[in-house]
């Protein structure tokens, strides 16, 4: 059978759309999380980083049960908003935001506690608000920390079998991702297929992790 490139397409529009995600929600999350304390402080980390532990085919069966058609909620999406999360991509993008959230939040988090704390007091000092701070002094000083989440994000998202495989199930064009087809390769002994999958994987995937130390090691020096 002749290589197809699509599941490839797809995986990498998915990897780019929740990693964007990612960091429009974890920034706010992380700074929560590092600059304020709270009585379920303890609850919310736990919640964060319980991807990190949980098996993604347990993730992905109460995201479907959550989601799913008989549910109250999918069904309100659905005649509210002509909104239908199960098999679908949209659907797969908000299953991949909630199992790479903490591969985004943690780097974040550590770079926000990281920054000298008199970096924000002298520009408080100067009459600046906390947005602005965080624009203009926080983040632009704690850069290997954002690109760390974003290259992790990144990365986890293309190779997520488990989640992708329960909410979007595997539908050619739609929600076909490269790890399902190379399983279903696989499957098929056509692994000439399968090898070209898992080796545009695995290159990606080490020159971008290759591109995060570089580029760390010498914002250090």
């Amino acid at each position: 059978m002749p290589f197809d490139p699509a599941p490839l397409l797809l995986t990498f529009k998915l990897a780019a759309v929740t990693t964007l995600i990612l960091l429009l929600v974890g920034v706010p999350i992380a700074y929560g999380l590092a600059f304020h304390r709270f009585r379920l402080k303890s609850v919310c980390e736990t919640v964060v980083a319980m991807p990190l532990v949980l098996p993604p085919t347990v993730l992905g069966f109460y995201l479907l049960l959550l989601l799913g058609q008989n549910n109250p909620l999918s069904r309100l999406l659905a005649d509210s908003f002509n909104l239908r999360l199960v098999f679908t991509f949209t659907g797969l993008v908000l299953a991949s935001v909630i199992y790479s959230l903490p591969f985004m939040v943690h780097p974040l988090q550590t770079g926000f506690q990281g920054v000298p704390v008199v970096l924000a007091e002298a520009s408080y000092t100067l009459g600046k608000s906390r947005l602005v701070t965080l624009f203009r002094v926080i983040l632009p000083n704690m850069k290997p920390a954002i690109l760390t989440g974003l290259v992790l994000s990144f990365a986890h998202t293309v190779g997520e079998f488990g989640v992708v495989l329960m909410i979007g199930g595997n539908i050619p064009g739609r929600t076909r991702v490269a790890s399902i087809a190379i399983y279903d390769e696989v499957q098929a002994l056509n692994f000439q297929a399968a090898h070209m999958h898992a080796f545009i994987l695995l290159a990606i995937s080490f020159v971008t992790l290759l591109t995060v130390y570089t580029v760390n090691r010498r914002y250090f020096r």
